[in-house]
C-alpha cells in the first residue's frame, strides 16, 4: 500500500486529530468531513474504535501500513511495555526528528527535506525518512541547505522543543539526547487500543 498523498485536512476531520500538528484543520469545523458531518452520530464497534485508533497514528506519522506492522513488531521484540515501545520507535525516526527539531513545519515537510538529501547524521547524508535514530545521533542540516527559505520559515514558527531532543540554532543542529517519555508523545492516542488491534 502507497503512502497516502490524500487531502490532509479532510482526513485529520475524519479522524478527529490534528495531523499536521498545528490545529487548524479542526479549529473552524471540528466535525467529520461532508454533507451530513455536523449531525453524524455514527456509534463505532469495538473493531471501529480500535482501527481508527490505530489510523490515527498511522497518518500523524505518515506511515504506509506495511511499516506501521514491522515497527511494532520490531516494538515487541523489547522489553518495557510493547504500546509505549512502539511510539518511541515512531518518535525515532528522522523525519519525525527533523519536524520535532523545528526545521519543517509539518512531518510531511521534514520528510520532504529528508528525500532531498538537505539533512545529515553524524556527519553523513541520509536520504530515508524511516531511519532510525540512535541515542546521541547528532542531526544537522547540510552545509549547502542552510540558505533554505523553508527552514529558515519553519523554525521562525517552531512553538517548542522537546526535552529529549537539543538544538544548536547558529550550526542548524540537534541532537537526539535520550528516549522520550510516554508523557512526550501524542496524548491523544491511546495505544492500548492499537496493541489490542494488532492482538486479535
Amino acid at each position: 500500500m502507497a503512502r497516502y498523498t490524500g487531502p490532509t485536512w479532510k482526513l485529520s476531520r475524519r479522524l478527529g486529530v490534528s495531523l499536521s500538528g498545528t490545529g487548524k484543520e479542526l479549529a473552524k469545523r471540528p466535525y467529520a468531513p461532508g454533507q451530513h458531518g455536523p449531525t453524524q452520530r455514527k456509534k463505532l464497534s469495538e473493531y471501529g474504535i480500535q482501527l481508527q485508533e490505530k489510523q490515527k497514528l498511522r497518518h500523524m506519522y505518515g506511515v504506509n501500513e506495511r511499516q506501521f506492522r514491522r515497527i511494532f513488531d520490531d516494538a515487541g521484540k523489547r522489553t518495557g511495555i510493547l504500546g509505549e515501545n512502539f511510539m518511541i520507535l515512531l518518535e525515532s525516526r528522522l523525519d519525525n526528528l527533523v519536524y520535532r527539531l523545528g526545521l519543517g513545519r509539518t512531518r510531511r515537510a521534514a520528510r520532504q527535506l529528508v528525500n532531498h538529501g538537505h539533512v545529515t547524521v553524524n556527519g553523513q547524508k541520509v536520504d530515508i525518512p524511516s531511519f532510525r535514530c540512535k541515542v546521541g545521533d547528532v542531526i544537522s542540516v547540510r552545509e549547502k541547505s542552510r540558505g533554505l527559505d523553508v527552514i529558515k520559515e519553519a523554525l521562525d514558527n517552531r512553538a517548542f522543543l522537546p526535552d529529549y531532543v537539543t538544538f544548536d540554532e547558529k550550526n542548524l543542529e540537534g541532537t537526539f539526547t535520550r528516549l522520550p517519555e510516554r508523557s512526550e508523545l501524542p496524548a491523544e492516542i491511546t495505544e492500548s487500543l492499537i496493541v489490542e488491534f494488532y492482538s486479535r
